[in-house]
């Protein structure tokens, strides 16, 4: 029993020989080889432009690096001339602490003096009030004798 071969309208295409089959997939396949070029000629231009766009990219990191490199320089000068002053008025300061501990110890012993000096100033005041008794009393009896 042999097979019978279904018949298909030509509209569809499927009898069609097999030179027409083959120019069918020789113009498939040269589609696919343009394509295949094309996507190498977009390829090659993409990589030149990312090429250019990664030489590009690399000048602009050098040039923030240095302007980053400079701030970072001039925050660095500014820190130091801080830190010059901050311990430059820290010196002052200790050596104002040392001084007023001196003058401290001057000051207490001048207070000392002075509370000395004024015992014997009052001391003194009683001795010439005392004095000042005497010689009135001295006037009262010379004037008392004399009469």
């Amino acid at each position: 029993m042999k097979r019978r071969q279904r018949e298909y309208p030509a509209s569809l295409g499927i009898g069609m020989g097999r030179s027409k089959r083959k120019q069918v997939l020789m113009a498939l396949g040269f589609v696919m080889l343009i394509g295949f070029v094309f996507q190498g000629r977009l390829w090659a231009v993409d990589y030149v432009n990312s090429s250019n766009d990664i030489e590009l990219l690399r000048k602009e990191f050098d040039l923030a690096n240095r302007e980053a490199m400079d701030e970072s320089a001039d925050w660095r000068r500014r820190y130091d001339s801080e830190f010059e002053k901050a311990s430059t008025c820290l010196k002052k300061l200790e050596e104002l602490n040392k001084s007023g501990g001196e003058a401290e110890a001057v000051s207490t012993t001048h207070e000392e003096k002075m509370q000395m000096l004024e015992k014997e100033n009052m001391q003194l005041l009683e001795k010439m009030e005392s004095l000042k008794r005497e010689l009135e009393e001295e006037k009262r009896k010379c004037s008392t004798h004399n009469i």
